[in-house]
Parts: structure tokens; sequence; C-alpha cells
């Protein structure tokens, strides 16, 4: 490996040492407020090291690892939801009474496998980085070990996880035996029905990790049990990584427009957009909510992703950039706003916020309309590249579920809204316990995560530059 190699890989490299940092630094530093800074100060310079990374770029890191426009900017991004993320949980642990070194360093561990995802061109990395992310996520999800609920999330998650890793395992194997290979460039379009076999096993262990119909089980129960900073991470960084991977294998391996593969997408996409506002419908749980809802917007996604053309890629990237600020604020709300005795999510919780928290109730306000696809917000810009991909291509099919699954989810979201402005200032003295005071970090979260929502809603043009660049280098 060559210095030029290093130092594209250097934001990689700057996590791993942040990593093994903060847990040395949890071993002997008494002091647990000390240790959620240190986990800022590595992601801000995994941050830093990006445009220092962009010097060497493109670049092909042995076969496993592609450093390129495309990669650097889903880097960026996922250290930037990781970072919001960091923030809130600091305070949130605090209240719970919980160590906070163990977590800092899970969290830095679980974004550098997210890390490894996006920059995947061979199968070998791709599920190394999974492992690292799905391993951490075990014990973030279950860490805070005193209460039932997150050792049943997080056993019900290992469980779903194994059963994905078994199966992008097979898929991988039965690839490799057609194929001889296991380089996203060189697999070439599948020939046979064993190719095609190991493509559909393939994708139903990605649609695990990506929690879309109907391999969604459980998912919901992972989100209402998880700590709300680390449903936060699950519903973005998880996410945003394993889609970006995806975009990346199909655009590598052109496999996009075999019909067989395009149709299966295609109904998981419906299936999804119809079955997550359906199911959020019915839930008085905010977690739960926004767990469905998670999964309709994954179906929004595929729509953009099976449309063709260039605008395809921009459309996906864009919406994962709305829909990852959107969903870290909207848990990051949650997690303020949770003290130690109980998390806020019952729809109780939120009546007449407005008149209690009058700053927070506009954050989640803001959130929430993001989410709907309402205009001045990141989500309406978000949903209007995905309808222009899917008109441009002639999906009428698709594009009539998104517009259906939007005005469902409409309903429901408006439903959060309205409980934050119903009752009176009297009223809401009398109603749920006060939350507790914001911390600093978690403000400044908070109100950087409500400058982007609201600035991409009025201004997205800098970021669609950005992201024609990074689509450019990905075909």
């Amino acid at each position: 490996m060559s210095l030029t190699d290093l130092v594209a890989i250097l934001p990689l490299l700057v996590l791993a040492v942040a990593s093994v940092a903060v847990l040395l630094a949890a071993a002997w530093s008494p002091r647990q407020r000390v240790l959620g800074a240190w986990t800022a100060l590595g992601l801000v310079a995994a941050l830093a090291a990006i445009p220092i990374a962009a010097r060497a770029i493109p670049r092909q890191v042995t076969p496993l690892l592609r450093l390129d426009r495309y990669a650097l900017f889903f880097l960026g991004l996922l250290l930037a939801a990781a970072l919001a993320v960091a923030a809130l949980a600091a305070g949130y642990l605090e209240r719970r009474g919980v160590r906070q070194g163990e977590f800092q360093a899970l969290l830095l561990l679980g974004t550098l496998g997210a890390a490894v995802l996006v920059c995947s061109s061979h199968f070998a990395s791709f599920f190394l980085g999974l492992e690292l992310l799905s391993v951490s996520l075990y014990a973030l999800i279950a860490y805070i070990r005193s209460e039932e609920r997150p050792l049943e999330a997080g056993l019900k998650y290992l469980i779903l996880a194994g059963a994905s890793s078994g199966f992008l395992l097979f898929g991988m194997a039965l690839l490799y035996s057609e194929t001889g290979t296991l380089e996203f460039s060189r697999l070439g379009t599948p020939v046979n029905g064993l190719t095609l076999m190991g493509l559909a096993i393939l994708v139903t262990g990605i649609g695990f990790k990506l929690a879309v119909v109907p391999f969604h089980m459980w998912t919901p129960d992972v989100y209402e049990g998880a700590p709300a900073p680390v449903t936060a991470f699950v519903a973005t960084v998880s996410k945003g990584a394993m889609f970006a991977l995806f975009l990346r294998y199909f655009a590598l391996a052109h496999i996009a427009g075999v019909p067989s593969v395009w149709r299966a997408l295609a109904a998981i996409a419906v299936a999804s957009m119809l079955a997550g506002n359906l199911l959020a419908l019915m839930q008085g749980n905010v977690k739960r909510l926004l767990a469905y809802s998670s999964i309709a917007h994954l179906g929004y996604l595929l729509v953009a992703f099976l449309a063709s053309g260039p605008r395809a890629a921009e459309a996906v990237t864009f919406y994962l950039v709305a829909y990852m600020a959107t969903t870290v604020g909207a848990f990051g709300v949650v997690a303020v706003l949770s003290t130690g005795a109980r998390e806020a999510e019952g729809l109780e919780a939120y009546r007449g916020l407005f008149w209690r928290r009058p700053g927070i109730a506009f954050v989640f306000t803001a959130m929430l309309l993001s989410l709907a696809g309402i205009p001045l917000t990141a989500g309406f810009v978000g949903k209007f590249f995905v309808l222009s991909a899917g008109i441009g291509s002639a999906l009428w099919l698709l594009v009539f579920v998104l517009v259906l699954g939007s005005a469902i989810g409409l309903f429901y979201y408006l439903r959060v809204v309205a409980a934050m402005f119903t009752a009176s200032a009297p009223e809401a003295a009398e109603g749920p316990a006060p939350a507790a005071p914001l911390t600093v970090a978690g403000t400044l979260a908070l109100a950087v995560l409500t400058i982007v929502v609201v600035l991409l809603g009025l201004y997205p043009a800098p970021v669609i530059r950005l992201i024609q660049s990074a689509a450019a280098s990905l075909s």
C-alpha cells in the first residue's frame, strides 16, 4: 500500500484511531462527560480529513475499497449524522444514569463500519464493514441493560442481523461459484438461473438490513426498545450506508436493467410504501410511528433507484440527505424530551408541547413537515426529485403509489403536530412532566439540523451541485 493509498483512506484511519482512543480513555477516565467531547473531536477530525483525502481520488485502494467523490460525499454525510447523534446522546445517557465511554466507542466503531460500506467495491470489504456495523449495533441497542425493552430489542436485532448475514453470505457464494470473482465491477449481468438465484438471495439479505417489506418484521420493536439516540443512528447511518452501497453495487455490476430484478424491486417498493404508511396510521407510539414511516421512505427511495437516466442517482442521493437530516432531528427531539424515568414515546408526551417547550415544538414540527414533504422543507425537494425521476422514466404505478402514500403520511404526521398545539397553557401545566433542560451540545445539534432542513428546502442548489459531482463519479 502506497502513501497515496493511505491519504485516500485517511478518514477511515482517523475513525479507527479515535475508536481505540475513546475506548482506552473510557477505561482510565472517571469523567464521563469528557468522553463525549473526545468522540465529537474524533468525528470532526475525520470530517476534516475528507478534503485531504479528496486530493488523492479517484483511487482504488486494493481490490476492496474505491475512494471517489461518491464515497467521500457519503462519508461526510455519515460522519455529520454520527456527530449529531453523539451530541444528542451525551445528555440522554447522563439523564438515564449510564456510562458513556463504551457507548461512545461503539458509536465510533459503528460509524467506521458504515464508512467501510460506502467505500466498498468488493464483497469481502462489504461483509467486513457490515459486520463491524452490526456488532456495534447489537451492543448499542441493548446498552441500557438494566431495562427489559432494550435487551429485548437487542436480541431481536441480533436474530434479524444473523438471518441477514446468512442470506448475504449464501448469495455471495452462489455469485462467486458462477463468476469466479467478488469484485462488483467484474460480476456482470446475471446470465443463468444460478446467478439470478444468488442475486435474489443477496437482495433478500440487503432487504433485511434496509427493513423494507416483507423483511421489516420486528423493526418497529427494535426502534421502540432501543435508546432514542441509537434509534436515530440505526435509522440514518446504518440504512444510509447500506443504500449507498446498494446503489454502487447495482451501478458497477450493471444489473439494474434485468427485468426480473426490476420487477422484484418494484414490488418491494410498492409494498413498503403502502404497508409503511398504513401501519403508521394505527400507531400511538411516536417511535413506532417513525419506524413505520422509515419503511415507507425506503420505498420512496426505491422509486428513484428504479428510474433510469442521470437523474436517478441524484434523486436517491438528495433524498437520502434530506431523510437523514430530518430523521436524526425527529429522534433527537425524542431523546431530549426523554427523562431518566422514561422515554418520550407516547403521543400524550407531546400534547401541549408548544406551550411548555415552544422551541422544541418548532423543531419537531419542522422535522415532521419535512417527512411529510411539505414545501419549504428538505423533504419536499427530495420528493420532488423522486417524482421527477419516476415520471421521467414513466413509472406510473410507482408514482401513483408514492403520491397515495404521501397523502396517507400527511395525516399521521399532522396528527402529532396537532397534538403539540392543542392544549392551552393552563392545561399543559397539568399535563406530562416537563422535560429535562437541554444540554449545549443537544441544543446546537437540533438548531443545526433545523437550519439544514429549512435551508435545503429554500436553497438546495449548492448541495445539488455536490450531488451531481458525486453521482457522475459513480457512473
